[in-house]
């Protein structure tokens, strides 16, 4: 899974990629092996996943050539050039057949609909799935990915922080107030340590669950409306909120110019509570800290909203293998590959059920915060959100550096509305 989400795809880049890939592109063919003998098949995998996950795939990767001879997986790393590659791969018509997927506005049409074979193919045992993950791999009511892995985010926190100050436990159902509150007592700048972390630069999506939980959004539910929604008094209150922290010395700036990035620090022992996925879990562990995991705290009298990450498989329409591809989506999302793979969360409630996730503190709250994962998020829901966004993050980004939240989101939605007409 992407650990950090461009949301921005510039034309200008795509096609200049587009038109390289069409003029030198020497991968092999995706149709046949050796010699054109038609002997082995290829079937090519696009992944952004690099070290210890990039091994994981590829191990599946081999089983599934072991249990369908006669076959060749070819795992296509892209790492942080990942849209690049893949735009290039589509314009020349020559895409891998299988990929990783979240951004489904972008690339829909050149993917192939999986609905007649996610319905009719009894072996993917459909409702096995988390049912709210389907809702991100959907363009006009089309499935174009099928769920492989997931998070939600949490609030991570420090035992040994909490228990130095003599401070509980934060418990799911905590509102932000207690949180401002919390933050606050656990403050020490004499020591350098703060009670959160604030992203200097933050991504937008994640922010939406803050907004969301407020009663509010950066669009309209139609997708055409930014005014009264991205301006609005309760989307203004969710980020000025992260600003004031920064402002009154409870939350430290993480992860700018010459900044350690908020995973280190929390890692550091130098921030109580930080916000994020499931990602850095396994490297607090490994840092030795004893860490708790909470759900999101509420707004008075609002319900807890969640936002999620999600990869999803898609199959390419140029694929000249679509029901081979099929075959190994299947085997990359059944049971045994779901349980192969740590560095996201389980798709399947069989496999939840089995391993006890929902049952173990550290994972229930990703859970909890699943069920709270309705909305849809912003760029699914208009096709020029890449443009709006580049404004709303320069306001974000202005505010989390002293700036008025109210005052620069009312130039963001003056600056954005070229785009929605």
């Amino acid at each position: 899974m992407k650990k950090k989400i461009s949301l921005i795809v510039l034309a200008t880049t795509l096609m200049a990629t587009m038109v390289t890939a069409c003029g030198g592109n020497s991968e092999p063919s995706s149709s046949t092996g050796a010699a054109g003998s038609g002997e082995t098949k290829t079937l090519r995998f696009a992944t952004w996943d690099t070290g210890d996950a990039l091994k994981i795939e590829q191990d599946i990767a081999k089983k599934f050539e072991a249990a369908h001879p006669g076959t060749k997986v070819q795992v296509e790393a892209y790492a942080d050039g990942f849209d690049q590659k893949l735009a290039a791969g589509f314009g020349a018509t020559n895409p891998p057949d299988v990929m990783y997927m979240w951004d489904f506005p972008t690339y829909h049409q050149s993917l192939e609909p999986l609905d007649s074979y996610s319905s009719k193919d009894k072996e993917l045992n459909i409702e096995d799935f988390y049912p709210g993950l389907f809702n991100y791999g959907k363009i006009d009511g089309k499935l174009y990915g099928i769920p492989a892995g997931f998070t939600t985010r949490v609030v991570y926190y420090n035992k040994k922080l909490f228990d130095d100050a003599k401070i509980p436990y934060p418990k799911d159902g905590w509102t932000w107030t207690e949180f401002q509150d919390i933050a606050a007592k656990l403050s020490d700048k004499s020591k350098k340590q703060y009670g959160f972390g604030v992203r200097a630069e933050n991504d937008t999506y994640d922010l939406q669950s803050f907004v969301w939980s407020n009663g509010s959004s950066f669009i309209s539910d139609d997708g055409k409306t930014i005014e009264g929604f991205m301006n609005s008094k309760e989307t203004a209150e969710s980020i000025q909120m992260l600003g004031d922290m920064v402002k009154n010395g409870s939350a430290v700036l993480t992860g700018g110019k010459g900044q350690q990035s908020g995973d280190d620090i929390f890692k550091a022992g130098k921030i109580a509570m930080w916000e994020s996925g499931i990602w850095p879990l396994e490297s607090f562990k490994t840092a030795g800290i004893n860490v708790g995991t909470v759900e999101i705290p509420a707004f008075p009298g609002k319900p807890v909203k969640g936002v999620l990450a999600e990869s999803a498989l898609s199959i390419a329409k140029d694929s000249k293998q679509k029901d081979l591809a099929w075959e190994f989506v299947k085997f990359y999302v059944s049971n045994d590959s779901i349980k192969m793979r740590v560095a996201d969360l389980p798709v399947r409630v069989s496999v939840v059920n089995e391993l006890k996730k929902d049952q173990d503190p550290l994972y229930k709250p990703y859970y909890t915060m699943l069920e709270r994962s309705s909305n849809t998020p912003a760029f699914l829901l208009n096709p020029k959100w890449n443009e709006v966004n580049r404004q709303l993050s320069a306001a974000v980004e202005a505010v989390m550096h002293g700036s008025n939240a109210q005052e620069v989101l009312n130039q963001a939605v003056k600056d954005s509305q070229r785009y929605l007409k």
